[in-house]
């Protein structure tokens, strides 16, 4: 796929960038990777052989630092890097590359590999998917009470893909790990008969890789006068990192631009949930005109992304992404824990120095910056933040916190851990006080065994 953008503007001109997406069988002629020794290039080859991989120029050519690497955020963002497989797995993927194995024999020790990677976490595949008259809904996910998750199939690919993504395995080609809908209608009769509902998020993948013309279908429903329960609508998205020009120049660009705004001036709020990591994602020009066009229909722009070993694993990091953020309009929304999927030995951090960051960050911005929430755990019970470390009763505990939880009378209940500075997940954790359990364990257990 190529294609060329540009556009100019009254301030000057946004330099044009070519759409040339690369995936894993090509890294060794990538012509920005030639900066790599033969050696790098095929270790990379050889973990994007496991992880999916996709990136295209923009992203090479305007987010990396070339000068800075392999110690660059976005370039370890986006390239698969050795010590994200286990020495083991490493060298079982590697050798049989080497030896230019049978692809079925090289299929077989990916998908080992893959199946010790917690796939699909938080209960997606087991306790998230609802029915409509007693049939699993493909494609669908409804975990809280009022936000239902719909993964559009032409949406499940992205411009680029992130090395921690917690729904690698949507990109791996197993239809089996798969999440997707091929059409809308029996999305629309479960949440007609749902009028709890009163959130729909699209996401992926990630939607903005779909034309407009494609995407406009799913939508228009929802100014049906049977979902007026449906005040929300969400778009996950990376496109304002990976291809911002989705929003300024592709060919149905002002198409999509009219969407949101018929969307919006329907009565709808629409979100656009964008995923940023590094205030380097907001620094180009082209990004900026993105942001300020999708504000100008009306939608409103959310940030949230995880906190990561490598990347983003500082206070200043985050204090500055935050008010570049609300310079732009952006309302910062989450701090995410790094998922237990994946490579998540590569990315994770303590909890206790993940509270530390979020603590020292937010005494950096001013209160605009401060509605962040977290450090958010998405886990099986529900979203759970890490409030603070305290010691109570002579006891020093993590004071915890349900922002989400699969039954609502969870929300907002306070708890506390036994503080462990080594624990990088809620699982990690014990009950403080010399308790048996947390409080929503039992119950949780029911859920997993019904």
């Amino acid at each position: 796929m190529s294609s060329v953008s540009s556009l100019k503007l009254a301030n000057g001109a946004i330099k044009a960038a070519k759409f040339n997406v690369y995936t894993h069988r090509q890294i060794e002629n990538i012509p920005q990777l030639q900066r790599l020794s033969r050696s790098d290039r095929f270790d990379t080859r050889v973990v994007a052989s496991v992880l999916p991989f996709r990136v295209n120029d923009y992203v090479l050519d305007e987010l990396v630092d070339w000068c800075d690497i392999p110690d660059d955020p976005i370039f370890r963002l986006v390239l698969p890097q050795k010590d994200m497989l286990s020495s083991e797995h490493f060298s079982e993927i590697a050798d049989l590359i080497r030896a230019e194995a049978p692809a079925t024999e090289l299929k077989m020790a990916v998908e080992r590999v893959r199946a010790t990677m917690n796939p699909h976490p938080a209960g997606q595949m087991e306790l998230n998917v609802p029915e409509l008259r007693g049939e699993p809904l493909e494609g669908l996910q409804h975990k809280y009470n009022e936000t239902v998750l719909f993964f559009p199939s032409q949406g499940q690919v992205c411009h680029s893909f992130c090395t921690f993504c917690f729904r690698w395995a949507q990109f791996v080609g197993d239809k089996q790990l798969r999440f997707a809908a091929k059409e809308s209608e029996r999305l629309m009769q479960y949440l007609k008969s749902h009028p709890e509902v009163s959130d729909l998020l699209l996401t992926g993948g990630d939607p903005m890789v779909m034309k407009t013309a494609n995407l406009k279908p799913y939508l228009q429903d929802l100014l049906s006068p049977q979902l007026e329960h449906i005040q929300t609508l969400r778009i996950g998205t990376k496109s304002l990192t990976f291809w911002p020009y989705r929003f300024v120049s592709d060919p149905d660009a002002s198409d999509l631009l009219k969407l949101f705004e018929e969307l919006v001036n329907a009565g709808k709020h629409v979100a656009i949930m964008a995923h940023y990591n590094h205030w380097r994602e907001l620094d180009t020009p082209v990004a900026h005109e993105a942001i300020r066009l999708i504000r100008n229909t009306g939608a409103e722009i959310r940030s949230q992304g995880p906190l990561l070993a490598k990347i983003n694993d500082n206070a200043e990091v985050w204090a500055r992404l935050w008010r570049d953020q609300v310079k732009q309009g952006i309302v910062p929304y989450y701090m995410f824990v790094e998922r237990d999927t994946g490579p998540r030995h590569y990315f994770e951090v303590p909890l206790a120095k993940t509270w530390s960051i979020y603590r020292d960050a937010m005494q950096q911005v001013s209160g605009l910056g401060r509605t962040a929430r977290g450090p958010s755990m998405s886990a099986g019970p529900g979203k759970v933040e890490i409030q603070g470390v305290a010691e109570v009763g002579g006891e020093k505990v993590f004071a915890m916190r349900f922002i989400q939880g699969r039954n609502r009378e969870w929300v907002q209940r306070p708890f506390f851990a036994k503080y462990d500075d080594r624990a990088t997940w809620l699982d990690d954790l014990t009950p403080a006080f010399g308790e048996k359990a947390f409080f929503y364990e039992e119950e949780y257990r029911r859920m997993c065994s019904a």
